[in-house]
Protein backbone atom coordinates (compact mmCIF):
# COMPACT_ATOMS: atom_id res chain seq x y z
CA UNK A 1 0.00 0.00 0.00
CA UNK A 2 1.49 3.36 -1.04
CA UNK A 3 1.95 6.42 1.18
CA UNK A 4 -0.60 8.21 -0.98
CA UNK A 5 -3.13 5.52 -0.12
CA UNK A 6 -2.39 5.92 3.58
CA UNK A 7 -2.79 9.69 3.30
CA UNK A 8 -6.22 9.23 1.72
CA UNK A 9 -7.24 6.83 4.49
CA UNK A 10 -6.29 9.34 7.19
CA UNK A 11 -8.17 12.09 5.35
CA UNK A 12 -11.29 9.90 5.29
CA UNK A 13 -10.87 9.01 8.97
CA UNK A 14 -10.66 12.75 9.71
CA UNK A 15 -14.01 13.24 8.00
CA UNK A 16 -15.66 10.49 10.04
CA UNK A 17 -14.09 10.82 13.50
CA UNK A 18 -13.13 13.70 15.78
CA UNK A 19 -9.40 14.03 16.38
CA UNK A 20 -7.94 13.75 19.88
CA UNK A 21 -7.28 17.35 21.05
CA UNK A 22 -3.77 16.55 22.28
CA UNK A 23 -2.50 14.35 19.47
CA UNK A 24 -4.77 15.00 16.51
CA UNK A 25 -4.76 18.80 16.16
CA UNK A 26 -2.06 20.00 13.78
CA UNK A 27 0.77 22.25 14.92
CA UNK A 28 0.49 25.82 13.60
CA UNK A 29 2.80 26.28 10.57
CA UNK A 30 4.32 29.43 12.15
CA UNK A 31 5.01 27.84 15.55
CA UNK A 32 6.38 28.99 17.97
CA UNK A 33 5.65 32.60 16.90
CA UNK A 34 1.98 31.60 16.53
CA UNK A 35 0.57 28.45 18.09
CA UNK A 36 -2.60 26.46 17.86
CA UNK A 37 -4.10 26.12 21.32
CA UNK A 38 -6.94 24.00 22.65
CA UNK A 39 -9.06 25.81 25.24
CA UNK A 40 -10.44 23.76 28.13
CA UNK A 41 -11.57 26.46 30.60
CA UNK A 42 -12.97 29.99 30.26
CA UNK A 43 -13.30 32.70 32.96
CA UNK A 44 -17.00 32.02 33.63
CA UNK A 45 -16.48 28.31 34.38
CA UNK A 46 -17.06 27.34 38.00
CA UNK A 47 -15.33 23.98 37.57
CA UNK A 48 -11.96 23.17 36.02
CA UNK A 49 -12.32 21.12 32.87
CA UNK A 50 -9.45 19.02 31.59
CA UNK A 51 -9.01 16.79 28.56
CA UNK A 52 -9.11 13.10 29.43
CA UNK A 53 -5.83 11.83 27.97
CA UNK A 54 -7.29 8.48 26.95
CA UNK A 55 -10.56 9.47 25.30
CA UNK A 56 -9.93 13.11 24.33
CA UNK A 57 -13.22 14.23 25.89
CA UNK A 58 -13.41 17.08 28.37
CA UNK A 59 -13.89 15.88 31.93
CA UNK A 60 -14.45 17.73 35.20
CA UNK A 61 -11.14 17.80 37.05
CA UNK A 62 -12.37 19.64 40.15
CA UNK A 63 -14.55 22.57 41.20
CA UNK A 64 -12.72 25.89 41.19
CA UNK A 65 -11.52 26.40 44.75
CA UNK A 66 -13.10 29.23 46.72
CA UNK A 67 -13.42 32.45 44.67
CA UNK A 68 -10.64 31.61 42.20
CA UNK A 69 -11.62 32.42 38.64
CA UNK A 70 -9.31 31.70 35.75
CA UNK A 71 -8.56 35.18 34.34
CA UNK A 72 -8.13 34.14 30.69
CA UNK A 73 -8.86 31.37 28.25
CA UNK A 74 -6.90 28.41 29.57
CA UNK A 75 -5.81 25.21 27.88
CA UNK A 76 -2.78 23.63 26.24
CA UNK A 77 -0.74 23.53 23.05
CA UNK A 78 -1.41 20.29 21.13
CA UNK A 79 1.49 17.99 20.29
CA UNK A 80 3.60 19.29 23.18
CA UNK A 81 4.78 17.42 26.27
CA UNK A 82 6.61 18.53 29.38
CA UNK A 83 9.32 16.06 30.23
CA UNK A 84 13.14 15.99 30.17
CA UNK A 85 13.84 18.93 27.83
CA UNK A 86 11.42 21.27 29.59
CA UNK A 87 12.69 20.18 33.02
CA UNK A 88 16.33 20.67 31.96
CA UNK A 89 15.56 24.20 30.76
CA UNK A 90 13.84 24.97 34.06
CA UNK A 91 16.88 23.75 36.02
CA UNK A 92 19.22 25.70 33.73
CA UNK A 93 17.32 28.94 34.30
CA UNK A 94 16.63 28.56 38.02
CA UNK A 95 19.74 26.74 39.25
CA UNK A 96 17.47 24.24 41.00
CA UNK A 97 18.07 20.50 40.92
CA UNK A 98 15.91 17.37 40.69
CA UNK A 99 13.16 19.09 38.69
CA UNK A 100 11.11 16.78 36.48
CA UNK A 101 8.49 17.42 33.81
CA UNK A 102 4.83 17.13 34.79
CA UNK A 103 3.99 14.64 31.98
CA UNK A 104 1.31 16.96 30.58
CA UNK A 105 0.99 19.05 27.43
CA UNK A 106 2.27 22.62 27.74
CA UNK A 107 -0.27 24.94 29.40
CA UNK A 108 -1.27 28.23 27.80
CA UNK A 109 -3.36 31.26 28.81
CA UNK A 110 -4.84 33.23 25.94
CA UNK A 111 -5.87 36.84 26.51
CA UNK A 112 -8.59 38.36 24.38
CA UNK A 113 -10.77 41.45 24.46
CA UNK A 114 -13.76 39.44 23.25
CA UNK A 115 -16.04 37.33 25.41
CA UNK A 116 -15.74 33.62 24.63
CA UNK A 117 -18.74 31.69 25.96
CA UNK A 118 -17.43 28.10 26.10
CA UNK A 119 -14.33 25.97 25.95
CA UNK A 120 -13.58 22.86 23.88
CA UNK A 121 -12.43 25.11 21.03
CA UNK A 122 -9.29 25.73 18.98
CA UNK A 123 -7.71 29.20 19.17
CA UNK A 124 -4.72 30.59 17.29
CA UNK A 125 -2.57 32.51 19.74
CA UNK A 126 0.63 34.59 19.78
CA UNK A 127 2.90 33.76 22.76
CA UNK A 128 4.25 36.89 24.47
CA UNK A 129 5.89 35.32 27.53
CA UNK A 130 5.24 32.97 30.40
CA UNK A 131 5.60 31.97 34.02
CA UNK A 132 8.33 29.54 35.00
CA UNK A 133 6.27 27.71 37.56
CA UNK A 134 7.31 24.76 39.72
CA UNK A 135 4.52 22.66 41.20
CA UNK A 136 5.68 20.12 43.77
CA UNK A 137 9.08 19.69 42.13
CA UNK A 138 7.65 19.51 38.61
CA UNK A 139 8.24 22.02 35.81
CA UNK A 140 4.79 23.43 35.02
CA UNK A 141 5.36 26.42 32.72
CA UNK A 142 2.40 28.62 31.84
CA UNK A 143 2.70 30.26 28.43
CA UNK A 144 0.99 33.67 28.24
CA UNK A 145 -0.40 34.55 24.82
CA UNK A 146 -2.84 36.87 23.08
CA UNK A 147 -5.46 35.75 20.62
CA UNK A 148 -4.23 36.16 17.06
CA UNK A 149 -5.81 39.16 15.32
CA UNK A 150 -7.49 40.37 18.53
CA UNK A 151 -8.56 43.97 17.98
CA UNK A 152 -7.03 45.18 21.26
CA UNK A 153 -4.66 42.64 22.77
CA UNK A 154 -2.79 41.79 19.57
CA UNK A 155 -0.88 45.04 20.08
CA UNK A 156 0.93 43.33 22.97
CA UNK A 157 4.00 41.60 21.57
CA UNK A 158 5.90 40.85 24.79
CA UNK A 159 4.92 40.26 28.39
CA UNK A 160 6.52 43.60 29.25
CA UNK A 161 3.62 45.19 27.33
CA UNK A 162 1.05 43.76 29.76
CA UNK A 163 -0.47 46.13 32.32
CA UNK A 164 0.72 45.22 35.83
CA UNK A 165 -2.87 44.57 36.94
CA UNK A 166 -3.35 41.87 34.28
CA UNK A 167 -0.02 40.25 35.11
CA UNK A 168 -0.79 40.29 38.86
CA UNK A 169 -4.19 38.70 38.25
CA UNK A 170 -2.61 35.85 36.29
CA UNK A 171 0.10 35.34 38.92
CA UNK A 172 -2.42 35.31 41.76
CA UNK A 173 -4.56 32.68 40.07
CA UNK A 174 -1.71 30.23 39.46
CA UNK A 175 -0.20 30.71 42.90
CA UNK A 176 -3.51 30.08 44.68
CA UNK A 177 -5.70 27.88 42.45
CA UNK A 178 -4.59 24.71 44.29
CA UNK A 179 -4.08 26.33 47.67
CA UNK A 180 -6.13 25.30 50.69
CA UNK A 181 -6.26 27.34 53.91
CA UNK A 182 -3.54 26.34 56.35
CA UNK A 183 -1.48 24.44 53.79
CA UNK A 184 2.05 25.37 52.82
CA UNK A 185 2.33 26.84 49.30
CA UNK A 186 2.72 24.12 46.69
CA UNK A 187 3.37 26.26 43.62
CA UNK A 188 6.02 28.89 43.02
CA UNK A 189 6.73 31.18 40.10
CA UNK A 190 10.49 31.58 39.90
CA UNK A 191 10.60 33.80 36.80
CA UNK A 192 8.44 35.80 34.45
CA UNK A 193 9.92 35.61 30.98
CA UNK A 194 9.29 37.25 27.63
CA UNK A 195 8.42 36.03 24.15
CA UNK A 196 11.90 34.72 23.28
CA UNK A 197 12.03 32.34 26.25
CA UNK A 198 8.42 31.34 25.67
CA UNK A 199 9.39 30.26 22.17
CA UNK A 200 12.23 28.16 23.59
CA UNK A 201 9.92 26.45 26.10
CA UNK A 202 7.51 25.64 23.26
CA UNK A 203 10.34 24.23 21.12
CA UNK A 204 11.52 22.04 23.98
CA UNK A 205 8.01 20.82 24.74
CA UNK A 206 7.62 19.85 21.08
CA UNK A 207 10.93 17.96 21.26
CA UNK A 208 9.73 16.18 24.40
CA UNK A 209 6.57 15.24 22.53
CA UNK A 210 8.54 13.86 19.58
CA UNK A 211 10.77 11.87 21.94
CA UNK A 212 7.73 10.42 23.68
CA UNK A 213 5.29 9.83 20.84
CA UNK A 214 7.30 10.19 17.64
CA UNK A 215 5.42 10.43 14.36
CA UNK A 216 2.02 9.01 15.30
CA UNK A 217 0.66 9.00 11.75
CA UNK A 218 3.61 6.94 10.51
CA UNK A 219 3.18 4.51 13.42
CA UNK A 220 -0.53 4.22 12.71
CA UNK A 221 0.14 3.71 9.02
CA UNK A 222 2.57 0.90 9.83
CA UNK A 223 0.00 -0.72 12.15
CA UNK A 224 -2.65 -0.46 9.43
CA UNK A 225 -0.25 -1.96 6.89
CA UNK A 226 0.48 -4.89 9.22
CA UNK A 227 -3.25 -5.43 9.77
CA UNK A 228 -3.80 -5.36 5.99
CA UNK A 229 -1.09 -7.96 5.43
CA UNK A 230 -2.46 -10.14 8.25
CA UNK A 231 -5.90 -10.00 6.66
CA UNK A 232 -4.46 -11.11 3.33
CA UNK A 233 -2.64 -14.01 5.02
CA UNK A 234 -5.84 -15.04 6.77
CA UNK A 235 -7.70 -15.07 3.47
CA UNK A 236 -4.95 -17.20 1.91
CA UNK A 237 -5.15 -19.73 4.74
CA UNK A 238 -8.93 -19.97 4.44
CA UNK A 239 -8.68 -20.64 0.71
CA UNK A 240 -6.31 -23.55 1.35
CA UNK A 241 -8.71 -25.26 3.78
Amino acid sequence: MSQQSFDKIWQMIGLRYTSHPWHGIDTHPNSPETVTSFIEVIPSDTVKYEVDKKSGFLMIDRPQKFSNIVPALYGFIPQTYCKDEVAAYCMEKTGKENIVGDDDPLDICVLTEREVTHGNIIVNAVPIGGFRMIDGGEADDKIIAVMAKDEVYSEWRDISDLPATVLDRLKHYFLTYKQLPGEAPKCEITDIYGAEEAHEVIRRSKLDYENKYGDLESALSLTLFEAFNFSQRQQGLLKDL
